[in-house]
């Protein structure tokens, strides 16, 4: 069984130089030991970006006059990482592996009305263990503008993936798509599936394995007969150790890609999350900084005691809540 497998994943300004060298291949050596150098020269671009990601931003950012409240810390980039696994793009052979990429970089392009001018670059790794595609974009959202009766294009990541179920719905859109192309996948796991416990999946795993090398001692035992019923009777035997071998292997092979997929998952979302948080707080303290030295400023002008003037505002902000409360 085979998944369709598109991943996201947002960047702050400071996070591009990182990853346009990983995906640009600029890098002299990497950490990534599965990146196999001998064929870095199979690698090609869908759309190839011609300077650093960082000064593609600003180029693309200032070329479209693109609007957004930009500060430190904010998501401005978004990757898509998109793939399957190994087995199942041997088995469609090169070219269609090929155009399973191609493909989903259209998909990228008309999903909410993206368009390709707000794609940075589009690179296909052939020289790590499994072919895949990153896909980095601009997360821009549509909108029109009464005051100025315009179309309107700005810079909003928050927006762009707004909805607690939005990357479900990716999921769900990206299966259909790939479906309707000819590509015989399943849908991705979804993101609400529970964890596998790390004990649980040790259990399992060296439960299915024992029993794997424990079924296969008795086919390691050659049999040296010309009676061909003693035959025909060891061929059917093999056979269904065969058959009960392989459904074990899935099995196996299935639970260790889906708790693999999950891991990294969730090692993206709390960098995410992480991220938020630290915005969420550089927010939250340029806010109050802003708040004091409202009040300060107000004291000031109309020569009012700073601490008489937090205390009516706090009781005036009180009654109102109390106010809207039994409203």
């Amino acid at each position: 069984m085979s998944y369709a497998i598109i991943r996201n994943e947002k960047y702050n300004r400071t996070s591009l130089n990182g990853i346009y060298r990983h995906n640009e291949r600029k890098n002299t050596s990497y950490t990534n030991k599965n990146i196999n150098h001998k064929n870095t020269y199979k690698n090609y671009a869908i759309k190839r970006c011609d300077m650093s990601y960082l000064k593609k931003f600003d180029q693309i950012r200032q070329e479209n006059d693109l609007k957004g409240w930009i500060k430190k810390n904010s998501n401005v980039i978004c990757e898509y990482v998109i793939t399957s696994d190994n087995e199942y793009f041997k088995s469609i052979g090169e070219d269609e592996t090929k155009r399973f990429f191609e493909t989903a970089y259209i998909f990228v392009k008309n999903y909410k009305n993206l368009g390709d001018k707000y794609i940075l670059s589009a690179n296909v790794h052939l020289d790590e263990a499994t072919p895949h595609l990153h896909l980095v974009f601009i997360p821009v959202v549509h909108s029109f503008d009464k005051k100025s009766g315009k179309e309107t294009d700005k810079i909003c990541c928050s927006e762009f993936w707004k909805g607690k179920d939005s990357y479900k719905i990716l999921q769900d859109n990206f299966h259909k798509y790939m479906i309707r192309a000819g590509f015989d996948l399943e849908r991705g796991v979804e993101r609400n599936r529970k964890n596998i416990p790390l004990e649980k999946f040790k259990e399992v795993t060296n439960y299915e394995m024992q029993e794997m090398f424990k079924d296969s001692k008795n086919l390691e035992n050659e049999v040296i007969t010309n009676d061909i019923e003693v035959l025909r009777t060891e061929y059917k035997r093999v056979i269904r150790k065969f058959n009960t071998l392989a459904k074990r292997y899935t099995r196996v092979k299935n639970v260790v890609e889906e708790t693999m997929f999950k891991s990294e998952q969730t090692k993206a979302e709390n960098i995410q999350l992480t991220q938020e948080i630290e915005s969420l707080e550089n927010e939250n303290s340029y806010l109050k900084n802003f708040i004091n030295k409202t009040f300060e400023y107000v004291s000031i002008l109309f020569d009012f005691p700073i601490d008489r003037l937090k205390r009516l505002v706090k009781n005036f902000v009180e009654k109102r809540r109390n106010e809207n409360e039994k409203g």
